[in-house]
């Protein structure tokens, strides 16, 4: 029992001083860049010594941009919350959670283009990939998805390249072309057989590239 209430509590710091760290990354990040450097800043903003900030963050820049995304996809699933997936078509549902992915990242506009030239440099994009699969493993299954075959795997392939296009079109060109470009890539969803004889991993990790590319040097 005694263990168990001291894990909890170890847990709970660790989360909440990890959210703590964010917001203080989210503030400098703008003028510092997504770095090391941001990480041991935000650390001292806060409180914590050089040692627990790396026992938060072993990996730096990775790990804080690891808790940014998947802030982001908590954030997104909380905004559809009042929204009953089961009573849309898959593209309004497919619509709707994207929509709901970009408005929580433009809310840290600032920063997610920091941590797009981050994540966009060659030793990150395997990072990159792995975060835009969960925000699109996150989506799929609030849509109800529950494919257990290679569907699975292109399902999500597919809006992975639509979730950080669409992203990276709403950075550099606004609100108004995010949602042309948007209702276009949907319709790659609804064509999805088609498309997934077409599909390349390689040409995916080269799109998301571009499109972090976008993010960093778009306008704003």
């Amino acid at each position: 029992m005694a263990q168990a209430a001291h894990d909890s509590q170890t847990t709970d710091w660790a989360s909440e001083t990890e959210a703590r760290l964010l917001d203080a990354a989210l503030t400098l990040a703008p003028e510092m860049g997504w770095n090391s450097a941001l990480v041991s800043r935000a650390g001292r903003e806060i409180g914590l010594s050089l040692g627990e900030t790396e026992l938060l963050m072993p990996n730096g820049g990775r790990d804080l941009a690891a808790l940014l995304s998947r802030r982001h996809d908590a954030l997104a699933m909380q905004a559809l919350e009042g929204t009953d997936a089961k009573a849309l078509k898959i593209r309004e549902r497919i619509r709707a959670a994207v929509a709901a992915r970009i408005s929580a990242a433009m809310a840290d506009e600032a920063a997610v283009r920091r941590m797009g030239g981050f994540l966009a440099l060659p030793t990150n994009l395997p990072l990159a990939l792995r975060l835009v699969w969960e925000s699109a493993d996150v989506i799929w299954r609030w849509a109800g998805d529950t494919a257990t075959d290679e569907n699975h795997y292109s399902k999500r392939a597919i809006l992975s390249t639509i979730l950080i296009t669409t992203l990276g079109v709403r950075m550099q060109e606004g609100a108004e072309a995010e949602a042309a470009h948007l209702s276009a890539a949907i319709d790659k969803v609804m064509a999805f057989e088609k498309w997934k004889a077409k599909f390349h991993p390689a040409e995916q990790a080269k799109e998301i590239a571009r499109a972090l590319g976008r993010i960093r040097y778009g306008r704003g």
